[in-house]
């Protein structure tokens, strides 16, 4: 199928229709059936297949390190093998921000309610695959990365979900989480930045730059801002997850998975911030980036850092080894946030 101009599979049930680009793999939507809205951010500007992209021909992108990913980025994105941008010397090798799975090429079967999707990528020398299941209101994800190479791998390993538009609202949209420990991200981040950089907290009360809290379990109000916090889920829970809940729909949203496969949560603000192309100030997101480091940086800078909250900020994978991990979104009607959720 075609998706907004995107080759696409999709498969569903009588209650949720799930699209995956196959330039990227990104799960591009999750659609509720009975209000027609998907709550993954789609960008306002037309993406094209990653594969075509080239910096001379699609100056629309920014022509910055990250350009041939926003040429093609959509929804849930995966970050593998980092999370991040590349160091000079990987990015002259061929790897864009964020790794190569989101500009890879992916196989995929779609049949019914299941589909399965794989892409090799060459700079990394690793296997991606995923397995997808629409049950319900629920999508489960079977993932695997495999590690072709003779040598064992320090990844970044992250599900970039991103939501925006309709559902989510400024100054309405709530958010829950299961941290206990968080930090702000410890530099600039944003044009329009209102948190202290690398102050922790608790969740949900965030430190404002120049004094006070914000309570960041709904979305700002403010005309611009931008905000990146990290947060350690809470070890003494075997599942971690994130909800989200658009009052305007009365729909809510969710991700749960096992704490030891993806410790940290990033959560990301860009509110009408951004003003270079591709942005163009028009953008309105909220990332609830889930993986095995708390901060978009290098692979060295996430080596360096080792441990943050005395949880490891990166994952090895053996020489020629196979990890696997699951994890399940749900989308359904529901009249109030609750203070977690069940997949």
């Amino acid at each position: 199928m075609i998706f907004r101009g995107r080759r696409a599979a999709a498969i569903e049930n009588d209650r949720l229709r799930v699209t995956v680009l196959e330039g990227g793999g990104h799960i591009a939507e999750i659609l509720d059936k009975r209000t027609g809205i998907s709550p993954l951010w789609i960008p306002d500007w037309d993406t094209i297949e990653p594969g075509d992209y080239h910096r001379e021909r699609h100056p629309q992108y920014g022509g910055g390190a990250d350009a041939s990913l926003l040429a093609g980025i959509m929804g849930h994105n995966l970050c593998l093998d980092i999370f991040g941008g590349a160091s000079a010397e990987e990015a002259a090798a061929g790897f864009p921000v964020h790794g190569e799975t989101s500009v890879a090429r992916f196989t995929i079967d779609a049949r019914g309610d299941r589909l399965t999707m794989e892409s090799v990528l060459p700079c990394a020398q690793l296997r991606v695959a995923r397995e997808i299941v629409v049950a319900g209101s629920d999508v489960r994800v079977r993932e695997s990365v495999e590690n072709l190479a003779a040598s064992d791998r320090p990844v970044g390993w992250t599900q970039h979900v991103t939501l925006g538009p309709p559902f989510l609202i400024k100054g309405a949209t709530e958010f829950r989480i299961t941290a206990d420990r968080s930090i702000v991200y410890p530099g600039p981040f944003g044009p329009a930045d209102y948190l202290e950089a690398g102050t922790t907290f608790r969740w949900p009360n965030a430190p404002r730059a120049g004094g006070g809290t914000i309570d960041m379990r709904r979305y700002s109000a403010a005309a611009t801002s931008s905000a990146y916090t990290a947060h350690r889920m809470d070890p003494g829970l075997v599942d971690a997850s994130f909800a989200a809940f658009s009052p305007e729909h009365r729909l809510l949203f969710g991700y749960r998975w096992r704490r030891s496969d993806f410790p940290w949560l990033g959560i990301w603000e860009e509110n009408h911030s951004r003003t270079a192309a591709p942005w163009n100030g028009r953008a309105l997101t909220c990332g609830m980036e889930f993986g095995v480091s708390p901060f978009p940086e290098t692979r060295r800078d996430m080596v360096e850092r080792g441990r943050l909250f005395d949880i490891p900020t990166f994952r090895w994978i053996p020489a020629r080894t196979r990890v696997e991990v699951v994890y399940e979104a749900l989308l359904r009607p529901a009249a109030a946030i609750p203070a977690s959720i069940e997949c």
